[in-house]
């Protein structure tokens, strides 16, 4: 019967922390899985072999970890070893390490998590994976800046992901600087991931965000009224073609109804037919049609055509129309965008997502009723208004979208 040891092997450094080993030995045949877990000479019992019970008081979060960590692997070894034993048929010691590989690659929490980003990209929900993308950066550099928990960032399995450690990622969050709103989104995607992985059956449900905030509170104003919005269009920035562009394309996003900027991005000409715009959503992958107007009509007249194809002046490297470029785009455009707020005296940051904003606000103060906006803008998460959306005519969603041109 194979059986399984859990070791220390002291530095040979003085003062500097040792590593801890599992120890399978099976038909005679010893075999060696080296961990990432770290112990001070004094921090490991060698009679009883097992991590010392009087530890110093700063490490006792760091410690109460690595036992953790280290309960669920020998766990899972032992599986292992009763699932080869079950199947009958001979085995090594080779084979459990093997096996023990295959079951830390597949349940790494960061590979895990990276498959799921990638699955989203295939799905061509490209925003999304983007923000599951920045959450599990922030996640890794948080293990890496607490040094609570070693190299975490590389393998952390799924099922070592605890309440303690979540709770401890909010603080950091919180030490930082974060918004709670932000905090909370990051929560979110962890807890999406990790429920995708209860779902797969790959773990039980511990519940490790019992304690953190996963709600949305109510964030500072980010429309602009309708004078402002005006007070932008008539600013004359025919000196400055940066600024100009910005303007123009912050203009564009309110008079296509708040579109997203990755949509206006990757707008083709042959979208613009008929005297309509009729797009896909890349979030959410619903099709939306705009009324095009005069408005529209002169920003794109303004600007050669694109050599890639695209509507407007967003990607226009022949070379490079990749996602990096329309995030520098983004980013260079928001840039400007702040000067430009400057111009109007505008205090709140002055972003293309104020756009959106702004033309929702100034739909809702028009009159239009929730469900028009709704459906204006794509949203097809809010279930309130999904029963509505369905059998609105378009013609409506147009009609409160020249209203709103007309103001400005």
């Amino acid at each position: 019967m194979a059986s399984i040891k859990v070791k220390f092997r002291p530095s040979t450094v003085a003062d500097h922390e040792g590593s801890v080993y599992y120890q399978v030995i099976h038909e005679r045949r010893v075999r060696q899985i080296i961990t990432s877990y770290k112990l001070f000479y004094d921090e490991w019992d060698k009679r009883r072999q097992s991590i010392a019970d009087t530890i110093s008081s700063h490490r006792i979060l760091v410690i109460k970890n690595i036992k953790q960590s280290i309960k669920r692997d020998v766990e899972n070894i032992t599986r292992i070893i009763n699932e080869l034993t079950r199947k009958g048929g001979s085995f090594t010691s080779d084979d459990i390490l093997d096996q023990f590989s295959i079951y830390t690659s597949t349940h790494s929490f960061s590979n895990f998590m990276n498959e799921v980003i990638e699955k989203l990209k295939q799905n061509g929900k490209i925003r999304t994976a983007e923000n599951y993308r920045a959450t599990l950066n922030s996640f890794a550099k948080f293990i890496v800046d607490s040094g609570k928990y070693p190299d975490y960032d590389q393998n952390i399995m799924i099922d070592h992901l605890s309440a303690d450690i979540i709770e401890a990622y909010e603080a950091w969050l919180k030490l930082r600087g974060i918004t709670p709103n932000t905090s909370s989104f990051y929560m979110r995607i962890l807890r999406a991931v990790y429920n995708r992985a209860v779902e797969n059956q790959m773990i039980e449900n511990q519940n490790p965000f019992r304690h953190v905030y996963t709600g949305v509170d109510k964030t500072v104003k980010r429309a602009l009224p309708l004078c402002l919005i005006r007070k932008i269009r008539q600013l004359d920035l025919s000196s400055n073609r940066q600024l100009d562009m910005a303007r123009d394309m912050f203009m564009m996003s309110f008079y296509l109804r708040g579109m997203s900027f990755i949509d206006m991005a990757y707008l083709k000409r042959s979208d613009h037919r008929n005297g309509y715009i009729v797009y896909r959503r890349r979030k959410t992958g619903q099709v939306l049609t705009i009324k095009w107007t005069p408005e529209m009509q002169s920003i794109v007249d303004k600007y050669p055509e694109n050599p890639n194809g695209y509507l407007l002046p967003i990607l226009c490297n022949p070379i490079k129309p990749n996602l990096n470029a329309y995030r520098n785009a983004g980013y260079k455009i928001n840039h400007n965008l702040k000067q430009i707020a400057l111009l109007v005296n505008v205090s709140i940051p002055l972003t293309l997502y104020v756009a959106r904003h702004s033309w929702a606000s100034a739909a809702r103060s028009k009159g239009v009723p929730l469900s028009v906006i709704s459906q204006g803008m794509g949203h097809d998460s809010e279930a309130t208004t999904r029963i509505y959306l369905s059998s609105l005519d378009s013609s409506l969603v147009d009609k409160a979208n020249s209203l709103i041109i007309k103001s400005v």
